[in-house]
């Protein structure tokens, strides 16, 4: 993880740089007023890693500035992480400090924290780790009320859970979602609460079924699922689907099927160009699709996925990366014109923008 400068006092500016650049991006496809959402100016990551600088018998919190990855920069403030990252990281250096078993060839430390109290560290190491380092870990555990794992090279060693749950809150429901070491989450829970929201109210007006791809956790999956009579969603990591399966029982929602499939296999399933057995109990012409959900990659869609979206009525177009999302649009900007255009700025004080796209199918 590179380390970024960070300016409380000038955040609402460098938000306003970042929409106009989005308008301008984006100005062809004439979409309506922009819809900017925008984060906690300080104390908003749920997830952080630091490498270890081990100096003169002690380990030091250390990030790279980007383009430096040779002289680490020793972190004394982190003024980006969430409050309870803040919390541990003071005693969880100290006691890392003053064990040599804990401390010793340990690289990097990662936390993963959410909004509704739950801590995991991993703790990193060049070296196997033996019963002492488990005992030692141990303590250290019972110390900080916190579920560590430690990591070497073919070792994972798990001390209570190796995930937490995650509470979000959209108006007056709650959401639960397991959120898994090493799985992709969103790191900036209050922004993420805004964009379920959103979503939520983009497709208010919408009926029919939902089909989601990339679902990982079921991020979306569990608010959506209330919008839509039924949801078919899609995704290739088995940890994901296993985690998005908890996530649907835990919230007691039955009305949504998952498919662990890319979005390249299901497109030839729905050319019946390939039979898969992981389809063999979703009877695909059952449903009533009037939407579909993408939230892809930076890559953002292949060719053959886009031609897939255009046929339905409605696209919801979560999107990581604004220059794939516009190179996906002006394919089916032909088809489909933007309804709702949003911003949310998940990653302050950095050039990454984080989209939302409603489009409309022109001849609907």
């Amino acid at each position: 993880m590179a380390i970024h400068a960070v300016f409380p006092d000038t955040y609402d500016q460098q938000l306003d740089a970042k929409a106009a650049r989005l308008r301008r991006q984006f100005a062809a496809f004439e979409p309506p007023a922009l819809e900017v959402f925008c984060s906690q100016a300080t104390h908003y990551r749920q997830r952080a890693e630091f490498k270890i600088w081990q100096a003169q018998g002690r380990a030091h919190y250390a990030m790279y500035k980007p383009g430096e990855y040779k002289q680490p920069f020793i972190i004394e403030d982190f003024k980006v992480g969430a409050p309870l990252i803040n919390d541990l990281m003071p005693p969880l250096l100290t006691a890392l400090n003053a064990s040599e078993i804990l401390r010793r060839r340990l690289f990097q430390v990662e936390f993963l924290t959410t909004l509704s109290g739950a801590a995991l560290v991993t703790l990193i190491y060049h070296k196997a780790l033996d019963e002492h380092w488990t005992a030692a870990a141990e303590k250290l555990r019972r110390q900080l009320a916190i579920d560590i794992i430690g990591r070497s090279r073919k070792q994972k060693v798990v001390l209570g859970k190796d995930y937490v749950i995650e509470c979000l809150n959209l108006g007056e429901r709650k959401y639960y979602y397991q959120q898994v070491e090493g799985c992709f989450t969103q790191p900036n829970a209050g922004v993420c609460e805004k964009m379920l929201a959103w979503a939520c109210d983009a497709t208010q007006p919408l009926d029919g079924d939902l089909l989601e791809l990339y679902c990982g956790n079921g991020n979306f999956t569990l608010p959506l699922a209330r919008q839509f009579d039924r949801v078919l969603a899609t995704e290739i990591s088995k940890t994901s689907v296993k985690s998005a399966l908890y996530n649907l029982d835990r919230n007691g929602i039955d009305n949504v099927a998952i498919a662990r499939m890319s979005s390249e296999e299901f497109a030839q399933a729905m050319d019946k160009v390939r039979a898969f057995r992981r389809l063999q109990d979703i009877a695909l012409d059952g449903y009533r699709f009037s939407t579909v959900l993408v939230d892809p990659p930076r890559a953002g869609l292949d060719p053959h996925t886009v031609d897939i979206v255009k046929r339905f009525d409605n696209i919801l177009y979560i999107s990581c990366n604004p220059e794939t999302l516009q190179q996906n649009l002006q394919s089916i900007s032909a088809t489909h014109h933007v309804q709702r255009f949003a911003l949310f700025d998940q990653f302050p004080y950095t050039d990454h923008i984080e989209c939302g796209v409603l489009l409309r199918r022109r001849d609907a």
